[in-house]
């Protein structure tokens, strides 16, 4: 027998389009000689569908699509995520659909309720083991959840499962793949040897991004099959009874290579699937913008994507050169839109009001605002949406301005700290040289004021980002992170400024969550808030 692992790009509430996936899948599996298709979780719906689960009709159109799709399922045993009310119960659902039929549908019993997930809000959880046969062998479904934790697995076995088929929509984060491993690994071990076909969603959904790697694994936890990351594919695995047989694994990326893939898919699908018909973006010759130019190219192509320069009297000539340079490197359309004109009539306007008042941060926003203006201004007229060029460590401290640099509806970079940033620059300059060297090396700067770089007002990236990282991802105290060996100076301003932006970052476009907790879905901190734990 034959089991065809469908790893698919589903799109949340395209019911109609996500069918048409399911069943293109169902066919061609069955033309391989297939006998069962597994397909991700909640994929006739797409992940994660949010409140749209609280509105009954959806309910009601799922299942009428659902029932709708058996009758055209001939010849294989389809394995179909979608919600699924009882009464007024609702459920996070798997069906099989075979000759016309839904024959068995089982209902997740773990319900995830931490970082990105909130399936206790729109769930209950089922109880019930489902086992299907299938020329003679006993197939058990999970849903996700279900594989992480004791029991779901368990109860599958006991109800005879000689191999269990696991639907997931698991977000990609780093080293995601071998948190994975480990778990099916310790499932295995509980289950006492059963095989695990393992069905993972791909795709884009605001600020997630699905990177499939689907897999296989025996009864003993060696991996026999790796289907690709971060694509579409479909892989038809060969069974001795129960027992899988080996086939290809696909070859691991490196975190640069699976982080640089997470943000192309997360651009390409964000804008695709909203309809935007392209992307604009200001390139002000530093390595932020380079790199959601370079990412923006790749996913969209060239003649997608607009690069705008708009320089001040405080932009560098090597700033004016590298922009040229890299747009021209990547063959987008390039504008230079100087912006002391602009610039000078606004001082003027506030003349009287500035009096006698020195230079300050006032008018370095005033730059910025004036810059993501005019970037609205582009994509009023065009459509195109304004991808924003701000690090998670910018974002982190508030290094950006509200309605200037944040102004955009994508933020490529939110959750990639500066030094990944770099670290991705050369990442895809390995693959073709396209970012100007000199945009990696040289002293990072907003440009806003005469002789300017980051390092006047922050400390050094490798200390900032690594404080933040203990900070937001780890949650750990200020004394903790100096007991790692930070200046308590640095620690204290970092967590200072972390906390008092919590206002930025609210109104900050969504962007791709890169780490296992990115300015987003997971971070659910108070705006107004009287703990300060710098000064505890």
């Amino acid at each position: 027998m034959k089991i065809a692992l469908a790893q698919i790009n589903c799109t949340v509430g395209d019911l109609e389009g996500n069918a048409a996936k399911l069943l293109e899948a169902a066919r061609r599996a069955r033309a391989e000689g297939a006998r069962i298709v597994v397909t991700p979780e909640l994929s006739l719906t797409g992940y994660p569908p949010e409140d749209l689960l609280l509105r009954g009709g959806f309910f009601h159109a799922c299942e009428a699509i659902l029932r709708e799709m058996a009758q055209e399922v001939q010849g294989v045993y389809l394995v179909v995520g979608h919600p699924h009310q009882v009464g007024d119960e609702r459920f996070n659902a798997a069906s099989v659909l075979h000759e016309g039929k839904i024959v068995a549908t089982y209902h997740k019993q773990r319900l995830p309720n931490h970082s990105v997930f909130d399936e206790v809000r729109y769930f209950v959880p089922g109880s019930q083991a489902c086992v299907f046969e299938v020329d003679g062998v006993k197939f058990g479904i999970n849903i996700c959840a279900d594989i992480w934790e004791e029991g779901a697995a368990t109860l599958a076995r006991e109800a005879g499962a000689e191999a269990l088929l696991v639907l997931n929509a698991s977000p990609y984060h780093m080293l995601k793949q071998h948190s994975r491993y480990e778990v099916i690994r310790d499932r295995v071990g509980e289950c006492a040897g059963m095989p695990v076909f393992y069905v993972n969603l791909v795709g884009g959904q605001d600020e997630l991004v699905f990177d499939g790697a689907s897999f296989v694994m025996d009864g003993e936890g060696r991996l026999l099959h790796q289907l690709p990351a971060f694509e579409e594919a479909l892989r038809v695995v060969e069974l001795d009874g129960a027992a899988p047989q080996a086939g290809e694994i696909v070859p691991e990326l490196s975190v640069e290579a699976a982080v640089y893939s997470a943000l192309r898919l997360g651009v390409k699908d964000y804008i695709d699937k909203n309809g935007f018909p392209g992307a604009v973006l200001g390139l002000s010759g530093g390595i932020d913008s380079a790199l959601t130019l370079a990412v923006a190219v790749d996913a969209l192509g060239a003649e997608r994507v607009q690069a705008v320069m708009m320089p001040s009297q405080f932009t560098a000539g090597m700033s004016l050169q590298d922009a040229e340079e890299m747009a021209r490197n990547v063959g987008v359309r390039y504008s230079e839109m100087p912006i002391k004109p602009v610039f000078d009539a606004f001082l003027n306007t506030l003349a009287d009001e500035f009096k006698d008042l020195p230079f300050d941060t006032t008018e370095e926003n005033l730059q910025a605002r004036i810059r993501g203006t005019l970037l609205m201004a582009l994509s009023n007229k065009y459509g195109s949406i304004v991808l924003t060029t701000g690090n998670k460590s910018e974002m982190a401290v508030g290094y950006s301005t509200l309605y200037g640099d944040m102004a955009g509806g994508f933020a490529v970079l939110k959750d990639v700290p500066k030094t990944l940033v770099y670290r991705l620059a050369h990442y895809r300059n390995g693959i073709a040289p396209v970012i100007p060297a000199r945009i990696i090396t040289r002293a990072p700067s907003a440009e806003l004021r005469a002789n300017q770089t980051d390092q006047d007002s922050l400390p050094p990236y490798e200390v900032l980002d690594a404080i933040m990282e203990a900070y937001v991802e780890y949650d750990q105290c200020p004394e903790e992170i100096v007991a790692l060996g930070f200046a308590e100076a640095d620690v204290r301003r970092v967590v200072r400024l972390i906390d008092l932006n919590e206002y930025k970052r609210r109104q900050s476009p969504v962007g791709v969550r890169v780490t296992h907790r990115g300015f987003g879905k997971d971070r659910r901190y108070p705006i107004t808030s009287k703990y300060r734990p710098w000064l505890q």
